[in-house]
């Protein structure tokens, strides 16, 4: 079996007596893309700075590539590519210049051009930096982390600020990078993101890992309940629906809503009903919990506050 390029046993980071990680667990094997999930505060980001050798621990096992970032040289930063939150670059350069200056700091750097097109600025080419838009900056970070040719990519927010159009290119550039075989460590607030890009997914919440698995099974999701809902008739009231419905059946933001794990048989009864009095099931849906209902039924009350 492969060996995980990110294993991490019993990590822990406290300042003073605040413990922000918890001893958390986690692996990362090669070429998946891996989503970290969080609240603001959950240590979140103290966990990826660590991984990324830019922040000490105070106890626990981390290998990524191999070694121990905290003691790792410049061959093993060569190897990695990181997206920060925030990046400001030299207004006064070029996009041009800044991926020819990148380049020039590894051993097998990619192309420029080739990474130019990849992110989607070959028309920015000659555009001095300070004269970027906002998504066209987040481009540029995510160029400069990709020019290296890295094995590892951390992706820390990568669409902040990014239009909806922008936003589903740089889903593609990333989703490229599987296949690529680059392995991605993906932290963000956009659930539809994670639902897109991400092998698998891990919520931390007050330094601890609530919950690891697909964006499918994450929080026994692929385990939840069907919510069936409608907008019901006139004068049509929960209670109205058969006995074995009706127990089940709750009013909501104007709309019936009823759980069940048998939804074939739901429907099937809740059509036989409507149909026998000639109602119209206006708006019928069915789905499981979204990602973001899952996400958000986890990190209740996770936020960490002053």
């Amino acid at each position: 079996m492969t060996e995980p390029i990110i294993r991490v046993k019993g990590l822990r980071k406290a300042y003073g007596e605040r413990e922000v990680v918890g001893g958390i667990d986690l692996e990362v094997r090669a070429g998946e893309i891996f989503a970290f999930l969080g609240p603001n505060g959950a240590g979140k980001t103290t966990s990826v700075e660590i991984l990324e050798g830019y922040r000490s621990r105070n106890a626990g096992d981390v290998s990524v590539l191999g070694e121990d970032p905290a003691s790792s040289g410049r061959e093993w930063r060569s190897r990695i590519g990181v997206v920060l939150q925030s990046c400001t670059m030299p207004g006064e350069l070029t996009v041009g210049e800044l991926f020819e200056l990148y380049a020039s700091y590894y051993p097998h750097a990619n192309s420029v051009d080739e990474t130019l097109e990849a992110v989607g600025l070959q028309e920015q080419r000659s555009v001095r930096a300070q004269r970027l838009s906002g998504g066209q900056q987040r481009r540029l970070d995510v160029g400069l982390a990709l020019i290296g040719d890295p094995e590892l990519v951390f992706l820390d927010e990568p669409t902040t600020g990014f239009d909806p159009s922008a936003r589903h290119h740089a889903w593609e550039v990333i989703s490229n990078l599987r296949e690529l075989g680059k392995t991605v460590f993906l932290t963000t607030h956009y659930m539809e993101e994670a639902q897109f890009l991400a092998d698998r997914v891990a919520v931390i919440v007050a330094g601890q890992i609530v919950s690891e698995g697909t964006t499918q099974t994450l929080g026994g999701r692929d385990r939840a309940p069907s919510d069936i809902s409608f907008t019901p008739p006139a004068g049509v009231a929960p209670s109205q629906l058969p006995p074995e419905l009706a127990l089940a059946a709750e009013l909501r933001d104007g709309r019936i809503h009823l759980q069940s794990q048998h939804p074939a048989r739901t429907l099937h009864a809740l059509a036989s009903w409507a149909v026998d009095r000639d109602l119209d099931l206006e708006d019928l849906t069915v789905g499981r919990p979204s990602l973001e209902d899952v996400y958000l039924q986890l990190t209740e009350g996770g936020e960490l506050r002053p």
